[in-house]
């Protein structure tokens, strides 16, 4: 096997948006890797947490609530090539996500082929 550098994209989102969501960074990149396309891992939905400061204009939520509603993980990899990752992140991402700042994380890891 062989080990092959990438950025590891992690995204939760409200169950309901999945699909969009999917179909919103599928349309910037088909995620292409390793002689296959479209590869996105989801988790069974779980629950995110946050309060809301005053002041703030919050797709769900008023200032000084504690909103918990329910959240799926999608997980998808590309090969590291920032201008790659920030079209993904600006259109693929912000654009079709239904929160203010949605709760995205970016790895730096390997994957591994064959």
């Amino acid at each position: 096997m062989q080990l092959i550098p990438v950025f590891r994209i992690t995204v939760f989102v409200p169950p309901a948006q999945l699909e969009t969501l999917k179909q919103g960074i599928l349309a910037v990149d088909d995620l292409a890797a390793g002689g296959y396309a479209h590869g996105m891992w989801e988790s069974a939905p779980g629950v995110e947490q946050f309060r809301v400061i005053e002041g703030t204009h919050s797709a769900l939520g008023l200032g000084g609530e504690l909103v918990r509603a329910p959240t799926v993980r999608l997980e998808f990899c590309i090969a590291r090539d920032p201008q790659r990752l920030q079209r993904i992140l600006d259109d693929g991402i912000a654009a079709h996500h239904p929160w203010n700042s949605p709760v995205v994380f970016v790895d730096t890891t390997e994957f591994a082929a064959s």
